[in-house]
């Protein structure tokens, strides 16, 4: 941290000085994380946390066009409420546990 002499106490500070676009960056930082924390820890409905196509696909690593093609195929469990398309978190995770493949030599 720098010190402040008697000639820096008469400097006006604005938000393009170094030290506050670094402590602003900081703070955007910050509300990011935070931002995120609370979407991933929302209160369970029911004691069930329910996934959208964007938040399951990402944990996935595949395209929502692919979701799409295996609710299609009836490949994966999905709810339809309209437009909006949820998957319960604990039918993914027994999905997944059934359709996990071990290695064999």
């Amino acid at each position: 941290m720098e010190r402040l002499n008697a000639e820096g106490l008469n400097t006006l500070l604005t938000r393009t000085a170094p030290q506050i676009a670094a402590f602003f960056d900081s703070i955007d930082r910050m509300l990011d994380r935070i931002e995120k924390l609370s979407k991933k820890g929302r209160p369970p409905l029911n004691g069930e946390r329910y996934l959208t196509d964007r938040e399951l696909s990402e944990r996935l690593k595949i395209s929502r066009r692919a979701l799409q093609d295996y609710r299609s195929e009836g490949k994966i469990p999905y709810y339809q409420i309209g437009t909006k398309v949820l998957y319960k978190e604990s039918d993914i995770e027994k999905m997944l546990k059934d359709n996990y493949r071990k290695v064999f030599k």
